[in-house]
């Protein structure tokens, strides 16, 4: 019994905070607009302080602010002055890094193009967004559970030894259920995509465990009860996001995705 209460120990300040997340970030994916200007803003500042942090960059909020500032423009610039922008950010963190000097400012940046890559799909439609963010929530709480529950072999002990198989097959499932409920209108391109989804939102997850673990450092920040910093809980989306701004641009013409707003 002791065991299986250790499990869930967690559960009650993970499902408060989680609310409040929730409804802050689907109200502004909703509304749009500005509300949701200022998320992709804010994250993009979170992201970068806590990559920072990450990087031992002497004042961390100092560059958290530029990035934001940055996303603030790039949200009205075309996308290869986007890129162009983060790269600043990027530069920034390689002179003032004194950890994982080449390693970290690649994935700041990619940090930034992921906010840059969710206000772009949310441009294309509500829907898609919704999609989006459906499938990496149901993937993370089907893991979740199919971990905790079913536990069983691990998916990368040497770098997230909490991460088991059945977690991460659970979670394709879920992704694949919501992307039949959430998309009907696009068949069954919706299945191989909305796991594919999944899979990128898990590696994203396991991409941060893997930095954290070579900076010595057990969450990107506190910033969110029961789920550490805000890189914790959106490494999946970023992942993810990526993975469809690149369907979109790459093969979406073939499938017809702007038809599935």
């Amino acid at each position: 019994m002791a065991g299986f209460r250790d499990n869930w120990q967690d559960l009650g300040p993970r499902v408060a905070s989680g609310v409040v997340m929730a409804v802050v970030f689907v109200g502004a994916v909703v509304w749009g607009g500005l509300p949701f200007a200022l998320l992709v803003i804010a994250a993009g500042g979170l992201l970068t302080w806590e990559v920072a942090r990450m990087a031992r960059i002497a004042q961390p909020e100092v560059i958290g602010l530029v990035a934001a500032g940055l996303v603030a423009v790039a949200l009205r610039l075309p996308e290869w002055a986007d890129v162009l922008l983060f790269a600043l950010v990027s530069g920034a963190l390689f002179i003032g890094g004194k950890h994982d000097r080449k390693v970290l400012p690649i994935y700041g940046f990619f940090a930034l193009l992921a906010c840059d890559a969710f206000w772009l799909i949310r441009g294309e439609s509500l829907r898609l967004a919704l999609w989006l963010a459906l499938v990496v929530v149901a993937s993370d709480v089907m893991g979740y559970i199919a971990g905790r529950m079913i536990g069983g072999p691990k998916f990368w002990p040497a770098v997230s030894p909490k991460k088991t198989w059945s977690g991460t097959v659970a979670g394709w499932i879920g992704a694949a259920v919501v992307g039949v409920l959430i998309m009907p209108q696009a068949g069954w391109i919706i299945v191989p995509v909305s796991v594919l989804m999944s899979f990128a939102g898990q590696l994203g997850d396991v991409a941060e465990s893997a930095l954290k673990r070579r900076a010595g450092v057990k969450d990107s920040s506190n910033l969110i009860p029961g789920h550490g910093g805000v890189l914790d809980r959106f490494d999946a989306l970023m992942g993810a996001a990526l993975v469809v701004e690149a369907f979109i641009y790459i093969v979406g013409s073939q499938f017809g995705v702007h038809g599935w707003r």
